[in-house]
């Protein structure tokens, strides 16, 4: 079956037009945006007849010319960026390209009947920009091929420069040997990535620093913690009662960094001992957590046994209420039941991976980080940097 992909934006939508999105999707601090509408599905799976993104805050005067050129771009039809989205996550790809103002490339994916994958580019790209938005998420494999067969389509149809949009990294966690005779699987993806053609990497929260170190070409890694933390600002819960908390030694500085933006509030740390793969063990907890509403910050949530376990431990000792907050929801089973079974206040994730209806349940939480994503693809066309106000969260160089 083909796969076809394109939005309809709008330049001209009267500010009194303007409605509020879907109160399910949260979408975080926006700077520099102008309305528009277009036609997309939401990224938890509804039917919406159009999309919108509200003016943000006033941005700074650099910041404002790069999206006037931007503008300038689309009304003369002279830009030369473009987005194309594989079948990962195509309601992120949209929601990227209608903060962009810019109408998502048209691309066929098919599979034959013996499952090789088949890409042409519906619209010429030479001497363009292209960005390829496909997260390597479950089906890893599948999507990870889809991904290196899109680049080389980019490669042979003459684009100027190729950008790997990859939101949600698989086979990140395979970053080192822990015993002998194992692979790195995330040096292999890097490699397999590069040699295929990719110019350019932008990632939004690698499992670890390290990996960046593993591709040959440039890689732009964004945070999502401005959502996440945007979102817990909403809720007005109080700086002094508010306690950051790693579900594992290895999350410390993930923590810790959450916990300086969060009023810089105090941290702690779970203890535990992981006895196989997916399996793992709470021993004990360091730091106190008493009368007090505990945020367990992690990358991402697989199966859910680190964080289920720890929020056990922290109910056993004395927490008032635990939040869970993950860029990535994997949400192998059984997560579900484990993440609805009452341990958790909330659990607050991002839309890197698309999630099926049936994964829903009442305390989950979905936040969008398409407009970070279309901040740093915009910035990185126009050659500009993200050090300043504010875009130097987003961890463009």
């Amino acid at each position: 079956m083909a796969f076809l992909l394109h939005a309809q934006p709008s330049h001209s939508l009267p500010a009194a037009d303007l409605r509020r999105p879907s109160p399910l999707i949260h979408r975080g601090p926006a700077s520099v945006r102008f309305p528009l509408r277009c036609k997309a599905v939401d990224s938890y799976g509804g039917n919406s007849d159009d999309l919108y993104l509200l003016t943000g805050d006033t941005a700074p005067a650099s910041a404002l010319l790069s999206r006037t050129r931007l503008e300038d771009a689309i009304k003369n039809n002279t830009t030369r960026l473009r987005i194309f989205s594989g079948t990962a996550n195509p309601s992120l790809a949209q929601e990227i390209s209608c903060y962009l103002g810019l109408e998502l490339g048209k691309i066929k994916i098919k599979r034959f009947a013996d499952g090789e994958i088949y890409v042409q580019l519906q619209e010429s790209v030479r001497g363009c920009d292209v960005f390829l938005v496909q997260p390597t998420c479950p089906p890893a494999n599948e999507n990870l091929m889809e991904l290196l067969v899109m680049i080389d389509a980019c490669r042979r149809a003459s684009a100027k420069t190729i950008t790997a949009v990859i939101p949600y990294f698989g086979y990140a966690r395979a970053d080192r040997k822990t015993q002998g005779r194992e692979s790195i699987a995330a040096k292999l993806v890097a490699n397999l990535i590069t040699e295929s053609g990719a110019d350019r990497v932008l990632a939004c929260d690698l499992h670890s620093g390290q990996s960046m170190g593993y591709f040959d070409i440039p890689v732009d890694h964004v945070y999502g913690q401005p959502v996440i933390l945007d979102y817990l600002a909403s809720k007005g819960i109080s700086s002094d009662d508010l306690v950051v908390v790693s579900p594992d030694v290895g999350g410390v500085a993930r923590a810790r960094a959450f916990a300086k933006k969060l009023s810089d509030a105090p941290l702690a740390i779970v203890d535990k001992r992981r006895h196989g793969h997916n399996v793992a063990e709470v021993m004990n907890l360091i730091g106190d957590v008493k009368g007090k509403v505990a945020i367990m910050v992690d990358d991402m949530i697989d199966t859910a046994g680190t964080i289920s376990k720890g929020a056990a431990l922290l109910h056993q000792e004395g927490a008032r209420e635990v939040y869970a907050c993950t860029t990535h929801a994997v949400f192998s089973p059984p997560a579900i039941s484990r993440l609805s079974s009452g341990l958790f206040q909330e659990v607050i994730i991002t839309n890197t991976i698309p999630l099926s209806e049936q994964n829903y349940f009442p305390q989950l939480t979905v936040l969008s980080v398409a407009n970070l994503l279309a901040e740093t693809i915009w910035r990185v066309h126009d050659d500009c940097s993200g050090d300043i106000e504010p875009f130097s969260t987003l961890g463009i160089d």
